[in-house]
């Protein structure tokens, strides 16, 4: 890459630019889109030219406004295709903006790089917004301290093995309701409940890839029944296999008896509830945290 080579093109006042970008999935897909009249490699990606892909003039900034434009394109089957926006594929895919001279691949300037906001589908076509990196100061930051816990279960602050026999089980769907409630066959060697609020991940069929949250597990007879909070916005039938991880309700006792943790535990049990900050001494009664729970004073 050669960013003084294009820079000096530009300055020539006759030049051969054009845009391109590429789109990073969160399930590690990229594609490459140009609003040239011919496909182009740019920054080792691969830019096609058939997708009608066009974007507004990026808006950026000095300080700390988000920098913003918004991408165009045709619903493709090849590239960007509507069941995949419907079922969020794309949803906060990360985005590289660039400037090529395409009489010479390898001159780019890289002029954007933030994520996919809102995506709107019409007629046909779509419209993504594109947020810069300064987005991301317009989340909350920080550690809340509340009773239960506040990391992921498996994630790095966690730390649990979420790999280990006995706390994920592979199998096959064998009937699905409204796209969220499933049963399952020879599957009654887990604890009724032991995978609500954990993990539900499609292996393959046309959703493979899509994660969803528990929301009941139970045990009906010769059958198991799984239903989550929401459908994952894409077709799964019968035959599709799915990896579901138990759960965790992030309080201390689960942490500490159900996946023997509780070294790891990032919450705090023993923080004062509202009702006891608010509540005040009363004469001939005790007035320790003990009775909190029951609005007992100060």
């Amino acid at each position: 890459m050669s960013k003084e080579a294009l820079l000096s093109h530009l300055a020539t006042g006759s030049t051969t630019v054009c845009r391109a970008w590429t789109v990073r999935r969160r399930d590690g897909l990229v594609l490459g889109f140009t609003d040239h009249d011919r496909n182009l490699v740019v920054d080792g990606v691969a830019c096609r030219a058939d997708t009608g892909m066009t974007a507004r003039a990026l808006q950026q900034t000095t300080g700390l406004s988000v920098d913003n434009s918004e991408a165009f394109g045709a619903l493709s089957a090849a590239a960007i295709t509507e069941d995949d926006l419907t079922a969020g594929r794309f949803d906060g895919a990360e985005v590289q903006a660039y400037l090529v001279n395409w009489a010479a691949q390898e001159d780019f300037l890289l002029q954007f790089r933030g994520s996919l906001g809102e995506i709107s589908r019409v007629d046909g076509s779509f419209r993504a917004e594109l947020r810069g990196l300064t987005e991301l100061l317009n989340q909350p930051q920080g550690m809340a301290y509340t009773p239960g816990c506040s990391a992921v279960l498996g994630d790095g602050r966690c730390r649990f093995d979420l790999t280990q026999p006995g706390y994920f089980a592979e199998v096959t769907v064998d009937a699905v309701d409204d796209g969220r409630v499933f049963t399952f066959r020879d599957f009654a060697s887990f604890d009724e409940r032991w995978f609500e609020d954990g993990r539900f991940s499609v292996i393959n069929g046309a959703a493979v890839g899509l994660v969803g949250v528990v929301k009941i597990d139970r045990q009906d007879r010769e059958q198991r029944r799984i239903e989550l909070w929401q459908s994952l916005r894409a077709p799964i039938t019968a035959g599709d296999r799915v990896r579901i991880h138990a759960g965790c309700d992030k309080s201390a006792t689960t942490c500490r008896v159900k996946y023997a943790n509780f070294l790891n535990f990032r919450g705090f049990p023993h923080i004062p509830g509202e009702d006891w900050l608010a509540s005040y001494p009363v004469p001939g009664r005790p007035n320790g945290r003990a009775r909190r729970s029951g609005g007992g004073g100060a």
